[in-house]
């Protein structure tokens, strides 16, 4: 029976895993899979990538590492995502894993030129995510949690934009049939958000942000983490 994985790229601040838990149990959860079994991929740790064809989907985290550090474990799952691709198998980037599709089917990752994007904030779909089962029954504008230093800075060639804003025109996409990534967290709760702002809170304010004005926008995600279930949804439907 075919598995959906979950790639751990990295896990959360130590601070905040006894009290919340780390990645790969905030993307399961929001998962709420039924019908297939989860089973988790520790890549850091160097626990082998699965053949492609015991892939019923597959989700990589966000990390704290960069992209572009080219760290011997984030090549491997770089160079893994192309067999996946191949295999039409069901995929979600997150964050990283996001940055780590687009570069490995393309696309230019970097250090986002407007800073970091750190807090809820809003993301707004485009046109063609209307017919995207990913955002399947979310509202075209809709808060979402973020927090990153690095962006798909050039989307992959024949990359199909989903959502964007302002900071962050490439907040979604998508590769051939389905392949997704998110810049945004939709397994972050506000508890989480507000862990990650208070976590960042120093070097925030010494770069003049208004870290108070951030805690303060917190708010409930609802319509993100229907990413998470449409994804499930779309792993289980798929043969």
């Amino acid at each position: 029976m075919k598995k959906l994985f979950i790639v751990k790229a990295g896990s959360t601040f130590n601070s905040m895993v006894k009290p919340l838990g780390d990645f790969e149990g905030w993307i399961n959860a929001g998962l709420g899979m039924k019908g297939m079994p989860v089973m988790v991929i520790d890549a850091v740790r160097g626990d082998e990538l699965p053949r492609a064809e015991a892939c019923g989907g597959v989700v990589v985290t966000g990390s704290h590492a960069m992209v572009t550090d080219d760290l011997p474990w984030s090549i491997g799952i770089e160079r893994w995502i192309p067999a996946l691709l191949d295999a039409s198998v069901p995929f979600l980037g997150i964050c990283y894993g996001h940055q780590l599709l687009g570069r490995a089917a393309g696309g230019m990752v970097g250090y986002h030129p407007l800073g970091r994007e750190v807090g809820t904030v809003t993301v707004e779909l485009t046109g063609e995510a209307g017919n995207d089962g990913l955002f399947d029954g979310i509202s075209r504008r809709f808060p979402a949690h973020a927090t990153h230093a690095q962006s798909v800075l050039r989307l992959p060639p024949g990359a199909v934009l989903l959502a964007g804003n302002d900071h962050e025109p490439h907040h979604a996409f998508r590769v051939g049939r389905c392949a997704w990534g998110v810049q945004f967290h939709p397994e972050y709760t506000a508890e989480i958000m507000n862990g990650y702002i208070e976590e960042q809170r120093r070097s925030l304010e010494a770069a003049g942000r208004d870290v108070n004005a951030m805690v303060a926008g917190v708010e409930d995600t609802p319509d993100a983490g229907k990413v998470l279930t449409n994804f499930a949804t779309i792993a289980n439907r798929e043969p």
